[in-house]
């Protein structure tokens, strides 16, 4: 088989308000982004984030309609230290994103909270815990 993941493609209600939050978070989208219907960001290694409006997806699949219940998808974003994880989630909530998760240590070894994108989508911030 050939095939490979190539992107991440999220859609989102408000590109303005999505392509700031994941600027935040050092997301490289172009300068004229936030005006536009579909946007993309490359990650390193080759991976791309890619974001389309709730109406771009309409213009093509006519029945689209937004999930419900909260967020299907998430994000998880590796920190350097535990303490990155922490002033990071600090500085979002700050910001004005919301909150699913508080940081903690998990029991897998890691320090970890989770944000919500403007959708609701879940964005976790994670670094491992040093003994």
């Amino acid at each position: 088989m050939s095939a490979r993941c190539d992107a991440v493609g999220l859609v989102v209600s408000d590109m303005g308000a999505s392509v700031a939050f994941y600027r935040r978070l050092g997301f490289a989208f172009p300068e004229g982004s936030e005006e536009q219907g579909h946007a993309e960001a490359e990650l390193p290694g080759g991976l791309r984030l890619l974001m389309d409006t709730e109406e771009v997806v309409r213009s093509f699949h006519a029945g689209w309609e937004p999930p419900s219940g909260g967020g299907r998808a998430s994000l998880a974003l590796r920190c350097d230290s535990p303490a990155e994880v922490d002033s990071l989630y600090e500085e979002l909530v700050a910001s004005g994103c919301r909150s699913a998760l508080k940081p903690w240590d998990a029991v897998w070894g890691q320090r970890y909270a989770t944000v919500l994108d403007p959708d609701g989508n879940g964005v976790d911030l994670f670094a491992p815990l040093v003994f």
